[in-house]
């Protein structure tokens, strides 16, 4: 017997019928062909890198965000967020897998490898001369293979990112601690999608902090490769800052004695030029430290930097040298009697990081010419006198000749006009500020109790 239907229902469920095979049938066939050319691809990339990816980083994001809102410490900090602010668990455990989203990345080995490293390499290699610092290798042969790396870093500019995947990307792949700034689409898919999870600074919900918490310590007890800014931001002055202790306490905290071991790594960043100085610089002066350049003066400065690039006449912006510090090893530091407190831990770190940050041609050339020195023999003569001080207590110097610093410092101001002429290196007042601020990135390490 024939049945008629109106075409528009025929359509209807041709359309349910299509959803439905796809669903049950295509989309998973699909997944697994792709989760198998994922893991041939993993496989193949883990028999050259020094430190395999972790499986906790492969683990599907939704299978890792269910483990952490389950989590039984999170669950507690459900439980007492219901309690404090009287409402019902599920408004408060909703609260926490909707942190977990935002928290958790979605890793992709083709993303980092295939895209990101490489960018991060184009970029790094063309804006800078990259110099790398003496790296002890007898304190790196007595590190436990399984333990967790975490490398802290001094928070110069955004180029920091950039650099430190270029310089790790041959070893291991690297998580970040990524602030709110990067919580803006595209970027933040592709973020994510480099491992990189995200943090709101200064956040006071005990929730949140709980559930940022349990992420960190899974990762590092999984054996994830770390990367953070103790700093909590980027300097606005150029001097190293006072740390900020929330992942270090995070880490910490999660630590099991007996277990896989942490190993904190201190690397110490400078540079001839960051691209945000004088955003730095006028944040500095305000006080207000929710700067960011204006949408117009992107658009309107991107064109102009390619235009001059493709005519050769763009400047890079000289060298951006690494010093890598003796790693903490947390088991070993607590077993000597190092101060175990979370200040304590934290200001050791800063202290090792401020002590490998090394000195490169615009900061040496900054401070001779804030010392008044007025010619070019005057500020040879300084640098000079700082070179050897600086050889004197173990700081990494460049391995050019004093005159050829002088040089290399002095035309990269001129080109900025940061000063008259490489003849006549004097700043004029608007220009000062920008001096003072990369003299201060190395003023430590000449201080008299340095």
């Amino acid at each position: 017997m024939p049945v008629t239907l109106p075409l528009w229902l025929l359509v209807l469920i041709l359309l349910f019928a299509a959803v439905t095979f796809a669903s049950h049938f295509l989309f998973p066939s699909v997944r697994w062909f792709f989760r198998k050319r994922m893991e041939r691809a993993v496989s193949k990339l883990n028999t050259r890198l020094r430190k395999p990816i972790e499986p906790f980083k492969l683990a599907r994001r939704h299978d890792t965000i269910q483990r952490l809102i389950y989590d039984p410490k999170v669950s507690e900090a459900v439980v007492r967020t219901a309690n404090v602010e009287k409402v019902p668990e599920a408004v408060a455990f909703e609260r926490a897998r909707k942190y977990a989203r935002e928290i958790v990345p979605s890793f992709s080995a083709s993303v980092y490898f295939g895209f990101g490293t490489r960018v991060a390499r184009w970029l790094s290699n063309a804006l800078y001369d990259i110099r790398l610092g003496e790296v002890d290798d007898s304190a790196l042969k007595v590190i436990d293979g399984e333990a967790t790396v975490v490398f802290v870093i001094n928070h110069r500019s955004n180029m920091d990112y950039v650099l430190i995947t270029h310089l790790v990307s041959r070893a291991s792949t690297v998580a970040y601690a990524v602030g709110e700034w990067a919580r803006v689409w595209p970027l933040s898919w592709l973020i994510r999608a480099m491992g990189a999870y995200f943090i709101r600074r200064g956040s006071k919900g005990q929730l949140y902090r709980a559930v940022l918490s349990r992420y960190v310590q899974m990762a590092s007890q999984a054996g994830v490769t770390q990367a953070f800014f103790p700093e909590g931001g980027l300097s606005l002055t150029g001097k190293p800052q006072k740390p900020k202790l929330g992942i270090i306490s995070y880490i910490v905290q999660g630590w099991e004695p007996g277990k896989r071991d942490v190993v904190f790594v201190p690397v110490g960043l400078n540079y001839d030029r960051v691209p945000e100085d004088k955003v730095l610089v006028r944040a500095a002066t305000t006080g207000e430290r929710k700067f960011r350049p204006s949408v117009w003066s992107v658009i309107t400065s991107t064109p102009v930097v390619i235009w001059r690039a493709i005519r050769l006449k763009f400047t890079p912006f000289g060298t951006v040298a690494v010093g890598f510090g003796d790693p903490l090893v947390l088991s070993r530091y607590l077993d000597e009697g190092g101060d175990e407190t979370i200040d304590g831990i934290g200001n050791e770190l800063m202290g090792r990081i401020a002590e490998v940050i090394p000195l490169v041609p615009v900061p040496l050339v900054s401070r001779a010419i804030l010392s008044g020195a007025e010619t070019r023999a005057d500020i040879l003569a300084f640098v000079k006198n700082d070179l050897v001080v600086a050889k004197s207590r173990n700081v990494t110097t460049p391995r050019r000749s004093a005159e050829q610093v002088v040089e290399d410092g002095l035309k990269l101001l001129a080109a900025r006009k940061l000063i008259a002429s490489t003849t006549s290196p004097v700043p004029s007042d608007s220009t000062r500020p920008v001096i003072e601020y990369y003299a201060a990135t190395v003023e430590h390490h000449f201080a008299s109790g340095a």
